[in-house]
């Protein structure tokens, strides 16, 4: 008779690198959108929380994964040059959609803003249902904002997810909420106030009571709040009975392990 062991999986903890927790433009004490995953090599975003990377990078790879070209997520692409030379890797891919990297490569990266062509891979993902690397999976949806913006998802092989929605009014149809569901970091924008709701529609951001909502549905382990007003930061009541789950608003220089 032979007995079957059962195969183990070995969970590794995962960290989450907050870089640059603000919207809009960077304040005192919060740099532009900007996170990075360490073990993997990827970064969520590229505001001008990016500087703060070369003491990071672990791997010989990295992995760029741009919500959409608005400035406050991708003017930290032109910090690369002086990131690559405290830190070298063999490969930089940037992904995104392909009308947005165009729009990178044309302007950001045009004679009169910075004449420099970045030493990059540029990666379009509209043609594509997943992005495999080394120790993840990637999968991605678009969500409604000014210009447009992806949400991703990131799945690795170990069983540990996260789902970074950053400017966003928030979509919460059935198929979008089954898409973020079971994650253990939701990581997620709330720009605005409740008190603010119109100013959040108008400009294509997410309020406070529109991502407890979300969460309800979603049911992550963890949610972590940002794309921060740096002119109005957002606060979190006390006791704020509509989340179930450990909630909080993340600053720059926070290290979350999950």
């Amino acid at each position: 008779m032979t007995h079957r062991v059962p195969l183990e999986i070995e969970f590794h903890p995962m960290q989450l690198h907050c870089l640059g927790t603000a919207g809009y433009h960077p304040s005192e004490t919060r740099h532009t959108s900007s996170y990075f995953l360490p073990e993997s090599g990827v970064a969520l975003d590229a505001g001008t929380g990016m500087f703060r990377l070369p003491e990071r990078i672990q791997t010989s790879t990295l992995d760029i994964l741009l919500s959409h070209a608005h400035l406050d997520h991708v003017v930290g692409l032109t910090f690369l040059l002086g990131i690559l030379y405290q830190r070298p890797v063999d490969v930089v891919r940037v992904w995104g959609e392909e009308e947005k990297l165009s729009a990178v490569r044309t302007h950001l990266t045009s004679q009169y803003l910075f004449p420099v062509e970045l030493p990059v891979q540029w990666c379009p993902i509209d043609d594509l249902s997943e992005i495999e690397l080394d120790d993840c999976r990637v999968t991605w949806r678009q969500q409604n904002h000014p210009g447009g913006s992806v949400a991703y998802r990131i799945d690795w092989h170990d069983g540990k997810s996260l789902v970074y929605a950053t400017d966003s009014t928030g979509d919460h149809d059935e198929a979008t909420l089954n898409w973020m569901g079971g994650v253990d970091v939701l990581l997620h924008e709330c720009n605005f106030h409740d008190s603010q709701k119109e100013w959040a529609i108008k400009t294509g951001h997410c309020y406070l009571q529109k991502v407890s909502e979300i969460a309800e549905s979603v049911q992550p382990k963890q949610l972590l709040l940002t794309h921060i007003n740096p002119v109005d930061e957002l606060t979190l009541p006390a006791d704020d009975e509509r989340f179930a789950m450990p909630v909080s608003i993340v600053a720059d220089h926070d290290e979350i392990t999950f």
